[in-house]
C-alpha cells in the first residue's frame, strides 16, 4: 500500500495521518481494519517504565596535564573507566557509594544521568594510570552536560516485549525489581503497559529494526542492536505475541538533546538503583497487516504469573493472566482475589505516543529503513554449569 519513502514526503508536507495506538483501536472497532490501513500512515506506541539495563557513554575532555582515568565516580556513583583515557560509563542500575563515613544514599547512577540531562551539575573524582602520556595521577572537577564532550545514552536492553507479572507465595516481603511483593499473595506487580507497549504492536519485528529512528528520553534515538536476552523463540498466540518476556532492543541516542520529564532516576528498596525512561516507536502504515497487528487489544495480551518466593532462575507460575485482568486491579490466584499494580506509568506512556505523534505531524520527526532485520532464532542460554572455583 505504501512505502516508508512516501509516508515521509507526506510527514515533510505536513499531509500524514498519525494516529496513536489507542486512537487507531478505537478507530479499527468503529470503520474494520481495511479502511482503517487506507486513513493511516503512521501508529505510534509508547512506554514510560523502568528499565534497568541502560546506561550513558560520557568523554570527558582531557585534563592538562592528561590523565588516563582507571577509577572514576561521579557523584559517587562509580562509572566504568575501562577504555579510553577519559570516556566513562555509567550504568543506571549502580549505586553509590559510601565515602569518607557518610550514609549510604537511595542513588544510583539513573539519578546522575537524570540530573546531567537536567542541566544540574555533577561531581568528578578520579584516580589515573601513571603514564608517560598520562602523567596526572588524580582529578577532581564539577561537570554540566554542556562541559563534557559527549553524553548519550546506549542501552543494552530496552523495551521487552512482554514481561511477568510478579506475586509472592512465601511468608515473608520480598524486594524485588517489581517492587515490593507482599507474602501470602497479598499483591501482584506488571510492568509492561500491554496493549500500547511498542513491541507488542509489531510481534514479529517486521516493522522495527536496525537504525529504526525512535523517541528515546524525549530526543531522538535509533536501535542499534538487538538487546540481551533476546528471545524471540518464547512461545506465541495465534495472534503472534509472546506469552512472557521475548524480544528485546538495544537503543542509542544523544543524551543532551534528552528532557529530564522522560528520563529519571529511580531506586527501589533493598534492591538497588534504576532508571524510568520515555520509550516511543513509529510503526509506518505498509499494508493492512500493520493495522490488524496494532488492533491487538488488552484481553487478547496474556503474561505469566511468577512466584518469586522461589530462588530460582526457573520459578513456578500460576499460569496466564491478561492484561484486560491486570488493568482491572484484581486478578484471581488459585480462588483467591490479590490486587494488582502496574510498574509502567500508564498515563506517562500514553504521553509518550502522543508527543512522538506530535512531533510527525510538524514534520520534525520522519521515518527510517531498518538497514537490518532483527534475528528472530534467537534462544535463551542460561548459565547451568556451576563450579567450584
Amino acid at each position: 500500500m505504501r512505502t516508508i519513502a512516501e509516508i515521509n514526503e507526506k510527514i515533510d508536507q505536513k499531509r500524514a495521518v498519525v494516529w496513536t495506538v489507542e486512537e487507531l483501536k478505537t478507530r479499527v472497532a468503529e470503520i474494520g481494519i481495511t479502511k482503517a490501513a487506507k486513513e493511516v500512515d503512521v501508529i505510534t506506541t509508547g512506554t514510560f517504565e523502568p528499565m534497568e539495563s541502560s546506561g550513558a557513554i560520557i568523554n570527558l575532555g582531557h585534563t592538562d596535564p592528561p590523565i588516563k582515568i582507571r577509577r572514576c565516580w561521579l557523584d559517587g556513583v562509580p562509572a566504568y573507566s575501562g577504555f579510553g583515557a577519559v570516556d566513562l560509563y555509567v550504568g543506571a542500575s549502580c549505586a553509590v557509594e559510601a565515602m569518607d563515613g557518610e550514609e549510604l544514599r537511595e542513588r544510583g547512577g539513573g539519578h546522575v544521568i537524570q540530573d546531567l540531562i537536567a542541566g544540574k551539575p555533577i561531581q568528578v573524582r578520579a584516580l589515573g594510570q601513571v603514564t608517560d602520556c598520562y602523567p596526572r595521577a588524580t582529578f577532581e572537577t564539577t561537570v554540566t552536560s554542556d562541559t563534557i564532550n559527549q553524553f548519550y545514552l546506549f542501552n543494552p536492553r530496552n523495551l521487552y516485549q512482554n514481561f511477568i507479572v510478579g506475586v509472592n507465595g512465601g511468608d515473608r516481603p520480598l524486594h524485588t525489581y517489581l517492587g515490593p511483593l507482599q507474602p501470602r499473595l497479598g499483591n501482584a506487580v506488571y510492568s509492561n503497559p500491554g496493549a500500547i507497549s511498542p513491541l507488542l504492536n509489531d510481534p514479529d519485528l517486521q516493522l522495527v529494526g536496525i537504525g529504526t529512528r525512535i523517541f528515546l528520553g524525549g530526543g531522538i534515538g535509533y536501535v542499534a542492536w538487538e538487546g540481551t536476552q533476546h528471545f524471540p523463540l518464547q512461545k506465541r498466540l495465534a495472534n503472534r505475541t509472546p506469552i512472557g518476556p521475548s524480544a528485546t532492543l538495544a537503543l542509542i541516542g544523544d543524551a543532551k538533546q534528552m528532557d529530564a520529564r522522560w528520563v529519571r532516576g529511580c531506586y527501589f528498596k533493598s534492591y538497588g538503583p534504576s532508571l524510568m525512561l520515555g520509550v516511543g516507536v513509529p510503526l509506518p502504515v505498509l499494508n493492512e497487516t500493520v493495522i490488524e497487528h496494532c488492533a491487538v487489544l488488552d484481553k487478547d495480551l496474556v503474561a505469566p504469573i511468577v512466584d518469586f518466593s522461589i530462588p530460582r532462575r526457573v520459578r513456578p507460575t500460576f499460569g496466564l493472566v491478561s492484561y484486560a485482568q491486570l488493568k482491572s486491579g484484581k486478578i484471581t490466584i488459585e480462588g483467591k482475589a490479590v490486587r494488582v499494580a502496574p510498574l509502567a506509568s500508564m498515563f506517562l506512556s500514553r504521553q509518550v505516543a502522543l508527543e512522538l505523534k506530535q512531533w510527525i505531524e510538524a514534520g520534525t520527526f520522519t521515518l527510517t529503513e531498518p538497514v537490518s532485520t532483527m534475528p528472530m532464532d534467537r534462544a535463551f542460554l542460561p548459565q547451568d554449569r556451576w563450579t567450584d572455583f
